[in-house]
């Protein structure tokens, strides 16, 4: 896995939003979410295409959208397997 420094964007729908990162011949890594009210997100998929791969940025998606709500008072639910593994590692 490589440390490259990379551009995750924001994207918020009102009820559902995302954090993404494109790369230059378009592919795009992304981790949905959904609100729970005005206290709870619910990461409910995450997906890294090939493009993507051994670059970390899966845990990176999903490191920002917890850093991102602990800011606002938030909690998350990690429906997702691949965000609740990250829980289960980095708790």
């Amino acid at each position: 896995m490589t440390d490259t420094p990379v551009t995750i964007e924001y994207e918020d729908n009102g009820s559902k939003g995302r954090y993404f990162v494109r790369s230059p011949n378009g592919a795009i890594a992304e981790s949905t979410f959904s609100k729970l009210g005005e206290r709870q997100i619910i990461i409910d998929h995450t997906e890294v295409p090939d493009a993507f791969r051994g670059q970390g940025i899966g845990s990176k998606l999903v490191t920002r959208a917890v850093e991102d709500a602990r800011a606002a008072g938030k909690t998350i639910i990690p429906l997702c397997p691949f965000a609740r593994e990250q829980f289960r590692r980095h708790p």
